[in-house]
């Protein structure tokens, strides 16, 4: 754990809380729920690298297309500074903030990078669902998705890579009692029951009723 002078953020007033499940496992609609009833702001790792390559004048453009182009992870200092501008644009003016950061970090080394430079994270909410229940929900997704990848073999290849990198993650974290797990093989409402309960245990409550 970072001691707070030597990150951007003081972690007593900018709370981060990772978030990570394998596809299908319903991160972005809890983590709407959560910033519509408890002030978080919601960072996607993956939506930030896409949009910044496509804005004018980037710095990273070029850097984040040629790799993604290339079929190779962008350099995580790249993808630490976009999460970082983002933090500080957000609670610019203000005390602090809090935020979720969904789908990241993917391996280990880009938590310990994130978490001594940027602000240490106070947990990792972890959404558990079995493989089998994952594949249903993207295939039945892809009917109408239209992603190129809710196809069973990229399914299959998805949840590979995340068991393979994310979850050395998240068995890390949950060592340090900093997991924070909810079974995700029920309804949304059901889930999020669970979140609710399981946020109020480590502090966090509603702001708005």
């Amino acid at each position: 754990m970072s001691s707070k002078s030597s990150t951007v953020f003081d972690p007593q007033h900018v709370s981060v809380i990772f978030v990570l499940g394998g596809p299908g496992a319903g991160k972005g609609t809890q983590c709407a729920n959560l910033v519509r009833d408890y002030g978080f702001t919601h960072l996607s790792a993956g939506d930030l690298l896409r949009e910044e390559q496509e804005r004018p004048g980037s710095q990273f453009g070029e850097l984040i297309k040629d790799y993604i182009r290339n079929g190779k992870i962008v350099p995580m200092e790249v993808t630490v500074k976009l999460l970082e501008n983002c933090i500080a644009s957000t609670i610019e003016g203000k005390e602090g903030g809090r935020f979720l950061i969904d789908g990241f970090p993917r391996k280990m080394d880009q938590a310990d990078f994130f978490e001594e430079n940027v602000c240490p994270s106070k947990f990792v909410l972890f959404f558990d669902c079995p493989p089998e229940v994952l594949e249903k929900r993207l295939l039945e997704r892809g009917k109408t998705s239209g992603r190129s990848d809710d196809n069973k073999e990229s399914i299959q290849k998805r949840f590979k890579t995340f068991v393979e990198t994310s979850m050395p993650v998240v068995n890390k974290f949950d060592k340090a009692t900093k997991v924070v797990k909810v079974t995700a093989d029920r309804s949304m409402e059901e889930v999020y029951e669970e979140v609710k309960k399981k946020l109020a245990e480590r502090g966090f409550y509603p702001t708005k009723n």
